[in-house]
């Protein structure tokens, strides 16, 4: 009989300790440890060669310049936006891990793909969460047609694997991981065990038989993907699907990409027929913005190599309170606090005494330094009454000092800005660059708050 061995593994970090921890001294977390027992086998060193060996015919170090490098033919979707998340379409043989809140639309996004591959490939859907009649009656709901995707109710490892032996599809979809189960393990379904076993099972089936395999994963209620943070470092690509209850738009953001561009992003509307490819986000954003309105200003934001125009909006109005409120939506907390400090330091604006409200219309998230000079002046505007041209838009980072600091890839802003109409874009002094000055826009460098406020606002 195999000699038991019991040891005590953090969810949060994967540390090990030989005993029970209430603190994790790695990451700090606390209640995270749980007790793993695993069989000790006496393993052979002369044991049978990596199933890896067979499949790249590579059984001892070569040097890099003899490797010969075969360029992967891409898979394209008829959505072009998860195509651009991918990296430019679905690498064969990558194991890619989608997380979001529930509900969001992970499962429908997955069947819409799936459906459309499964005319010209061989999918097996396999869903822990649903029975086969109610994918289909989702199907049907979204007017999905009729094809040979296989759908596999089940959760336990060993039967997949069996099922994926025998039918050898070129797409596996797991739906969802935390609730896939390895019998070889005594834990309980979902722990960081049992998921981090099953994705690693999921990755040799991906890299032994090229097979690409989508993993749908639970998210936390910090917004992180549940299980081990070891479960994103073993994956190729991890995307995020995101997007405000409230709004019917959706985001898909890449975190991690071994294969192209992280930080990309698609968006996505969901409809009755499922989620619909938004082209062109920076016109939704924009659409419903009110002319002559006061608080409100346009920042050129880029997210991974797409720029895109967003509207930010503040509303500055005096406190009944002895203590200012401040409340944003889609901006940083803390950013705009810092803000708001240098704009009463350095502009000259009495703010202490007023409450600020600030929001990203249309439920995105504006998370780059490069929104800055478009936060400060949506508040100036708000706080002084005065409307900015509906034409002018602003990029720019705002140091401590008020100078307004250089932010990448202006060329690419300064394009999107021009193609939707703008008329002038204010942008950092150290970003101007002789080839700017033939663009199809006025460009305006500013070297400062109190310059730009002088310009923006008189």
């Amino acid at each position: 009989m195999a000699k038991l061995k019991t040891k005590y593994k953090c969810r949060s970090c994967g540390y090990i300790s030989a005993s029970y921890l209430g603190r994790c001294p790695n990451c700090g977390a606390w209640n995270q440890f749980e007790k793993e027992t695993e069989a000790v086998q006496n393993r052979s060193t002369k044991g049978s060669p990596s199933r890896l060996i067979k499949k790249t015919g590579i059984s001892e170090p070569v040097k890099l310049e003899n490797v010969k490098a075969e360029k992967e033919e891409r898979i394209q979707t008829s959505m072009e936006e998860l195509n651009r998340v991918l990296g430019g379409g679905i690498v064969p043989g990558s194991l890619v891990l989608i997380g979001g809140d529930p509900g969001i639309g992970k499962s429908t996004l997955m069947l819409q793909i799936m459906s459309e591959l499964a005319g010209k490939y061989k999918v097996l859907y396999v869903s822990g969460e649903e029975s086969a009649n109610q994918i289909k009656l989702r199907a049907d709901r979204l007017g999905l047609p009729a094809n040979d995707m296989m759908l596999y109710p089940e959760t336990d490892m060993e039967d997949i694997r069996q099922q994926i032996a025998d039918l050898e599809p070129d797409f596996v979809v797991i739906d969802s991981i935390q609730t896939m189960n390895e019998p070889s393990l005594d834990s309980m379904t979902g722990s960081a065990s049992q998921v981090r076993e099953v994705t690693s099972e999921l990755m040799k089936i991906a890299k032994m038989d090229a097979i690409t395999v989508f993993v749908i994963g639970h998210v936390t209620k910090e917004g992180a993907i549940a299980g081990p943070k070891i479960l994103e470092h073993m994956v190729d690509t991890v995307l995020y699907f995101e997007g405000d209850e409230h709004h019917a738009y959706r985001i898909l953001h890449s975190v991690k990409n071994r294969f192209g561009a992280a930080n990309e992003i698609g968006m996505f509307e969901m409809v009755n027929n499922g989620l619909k490819e938004v082209t062109n986000p920076s016109a939704i954003f924009l659409d419903e913005r009110l002319p002559q309105s006061t608080g409100s200003a346009i920042v050129v934001s880029l997210e991974g190599t797409r720029p895109i125009l967003a509207e930010i909006q503040a509303l500055v109005t005096p406190t009944a309170f002895g203590y200012a409120k401040r409340t944003t939506s889609g901006i940083d907390y803390n950013r705009a606090g810092l803000l708001l400090a240098v704009l009463e330091k350095r502009g000259n604006l009495m703010l202490q005494n007023q409450d600020v409200y600030l929001t990203a219309t249309g439920g995105i998230r504006l998370n780059e330094p490069a929104v800055d000079l478009a936060v400060v002046m949506a508040i100036a505007s708000s706080y002084k009454n005065q409307e900015i041209l509906p034409t002018d838009c602003f990029v720019g980072e705002v140091g401590l000092t008020g100078e307004v600091r250089r932010v990448n890839q202006i060329d690419a802003r300064i394009k999107e800005a021009a193609k939707t109409g703008f008329k002038r874009i204010f942008i950092p002094k150290h970003n101007m660059h002789t080839s700017l000055k033939n663009a199809d826009i006025e460009i305006i460098p500013v070297s400062s708050i109190p310059q730009a406020l002088k310009l923006v606002l008189g």
